[in-house]
């Protein structure tokens, strides 16, 4: 049944080859299926607010994201056009992360609140890593000329991207094992083992009564 779907799918996109298409994507199927397993497993262990996997599989819009992400990209890679941004957006629309098919991304991936977050196109991204709400891995422009370059960066095994910071360029390489905390702004590449901060004060003061 859900060949028979997907191949109507394909012939309503006036996509050919799809009898194809459908076998190389049913090869990947046990594979996306380890690394979704592997990737409910890290969200379980680094979020303390989840009480079982079973709650992540059922309820974690970010285990739901990626799981997208894991189908989209492998029709991404097979060249299917059209349909892996119409999965990656209904994606989108489910959990407010936009995760581009094109993106690469490792194993044991946790995502932690997945509002607002952006994975551009051409990013790179290894294991264990974390990344939480409104992260943006993003390119410094937006133009046609740079359409087949890498324009998002790459983020090396066991980074954590708190949330609302933003890395911008294809270019920048966020070292292993690193930190970047909330609100950071980074345009050049970060070695590994670095902890990223923004300095700034708290002014906390009393009303006027």
């Amino acid at each position: 049944q859900t060949r028979d779907k997907f191949l109507k799918i394909l012939e309503r996109l006036s996509i050919e080859n799809g009898k194809n298409l459908w076998d190389d994507f049913e090869d990947s199927f046990i594979i996306i299926r380890q690394k979704l397993d592997l990737d409910a497993v890290a969200a379980e262990k680094n979020d303390p607010a989840a009480k079982s996997l079973e709650e992540v599989y059922l309820a974690y819009p970010g285990f739901y994201a990626i799981a997208v992400h894991r189908l989209s990209n492998q029709l991404f890679k097979l060249g299917v056009p059209i349909l892996p941004r119409m999965m990656s957006e209904f994606a989108h629309s489910i959990t407010g992360a936009d995760i581009h098919p094109g993106a690469e991304i490792g194993g044991s991936f946790f995502i932690d609140h997945a509002t607002g977050i952006v994975i551009g196109e051409t990013t790179i991204i290894k294991d264990y890593v974390q990344i939480f709400q409104g992260v943006t891995l993003g390119g410094l422009q937006v133009k046609k000329s740079l359409a087949s370059t890498k324009r998002h960066p790459t983020i090396e095994n066991g980074v954590i991207i708190y949330a609302n910071a933003t890395i911008l360029g294809g270019d920048v390489r966020i070292g292993a094992d690193s930190t970047i905390g909330a609100n950071v702004c980074i345009t050049e590449s970060i070695q590994a083992n670095s902890v990223v901060t923004v300095q700034s004060e708290n002014h906390i003061f009393l009303k006027k009564k």
